[in-house]
């Protein structure tokens, strides 16, 4: 279960008009602070994007499933469930089978969560993006950076 101050930050996100990425983001940096913390781990920085973005869609994010050439066939139709559980309301999940997720994340590596994994997931994400999308990404950072 997301915490609330996660959930308040995504609303607020929503409300100044962000897109749903940026509101499921709150999600993800959630996650990578439980896998730090050690509440739990992660075997990679991807699978903690994943469960991030998978309680996003559970908590109501409008996220849409990733499109057919960026996903599994498996990833797309788990996030449409997510999706329309979102929507829903749905139940919580059974005690043991929350407790069996738990216990199975608690043996994975904490390392996923690394500045050094993060840096390399990110680099790896951004070069599948091509050159002309990532000039218009650091233009646009260098545009709006805080000063």
């Amino acid at each position: 279960m997301p915490e609330r101050e996660v959930i308040e930050r995504a609303r607020r996100d929503a409300q100044e008009g962000k897109s749903p990425s940026t509101q499921a983001g709150e999600f993800v940096r959630e996650e990578i602070e439980h896998v730090r913390q050690g509440k739990h781990g992660a075997r990679s920085p991807k699978q903690a994007i994943a469960i991030g973005l998978s309680k996003a869609r559970r908590a109501g994010i409008n996220l849409p499933p990733p499109k057919n050439k960026k996903g599994s066939r498996k990833v797309r139709r788990q996030a449409e469930r997510d999706l329309s559980k979102g929507r829903s309301g749905s139940r919580k999940t059974s005690p043991r089978r929350s407790r069996a997720t738990t216990n199975a994340l608690r043996h994975e590596s904490r390392s996923a969560a690394s500045h050094a994994a993060l840096s390399r997931q990110a680099k790896s994400s951004a070069r599948k993006r091509g050159p002309r999308s990532r000039h218009r990404a650091a233009a646009k950072a260098a545009r709006t950076r805080r000063t």
